[in-house]
């Protein structure tokens, strides 16, 4: 899964950006931006952000388990 940046909580600190290894997350304006089209989806910048603005959302299970 491919991490979301949210804008309005990046504060540009560029953590993300130093850690990213195909170089996806760029700095634009100050804030943190993702790149998809590079992302290898490794999820190297979610634990560097200090103010939780990057996230890696999962899809809700539909499945019930019964047959």
């Amino acid at each position: 899964m491919i991490p979301v940046i949210d804008q309005d909580a990046c504060t540009g600190c560029g953590n993300c950006i130093e850690v990213c290894p195909p170089k996806a997350v760029v700095d634009e304006e100050g804030k943190a931006k993702l790149l998809a089209e590079f992302c290898e989806e490794c999820g190297f910048c979610v634990p560097q952000c200090p103010v939780n603005a990057i996230e890696i959302r999962f899809p809700l299970s539909t499945d019930t388990g019964s047959a």
